[in-house]
């Protein structure tokens, strides 16, 4: 089965979940923590999907970075000239 039918047959699923819940709100009522704990549950599972939909029609994105190459060549030793030593301040002055 293809993404799209996948995501039309979950998204009925959910319709039917949602109907079911309906249905026994009428019959215990919605005030209940449960039922509204299912109800918001099914809320985020639908948001989700709809997500999931959004995701898959969107043109694919490569699924690593391209790699960099770095050299093994030594760094220029000017690089680390006119630095603070980590931890130690600067050189010309001294700690409180």
């Amino acid at each position: 089965m293809s993404v799209h039918e996948e995501l039309t047959r979950i998204q009925h699923c959910l319709d039917d979940l949602s109907r079911s819940m309906g249905r026994l709100e009428q019959q215990i009522g919605s005030g209940g923590l449960e039922v509204r704990r299912v109800r918001t549950d099914a809320d985020h599972l639908r948001e989700s999907v709809a997500l999931l939909r959004e995701a898959a029609a969107a043109p694919e994105a490569p699924k690593r970075p391209d790699l960099v190459t770095i050299s093994d060549a030594p760094y220029d030793l000017s690089l680390w000239t006119d630095t603070d030593d980590e931890g130690l301040g600067a050189r010309d002055r001294r700690a409180p």
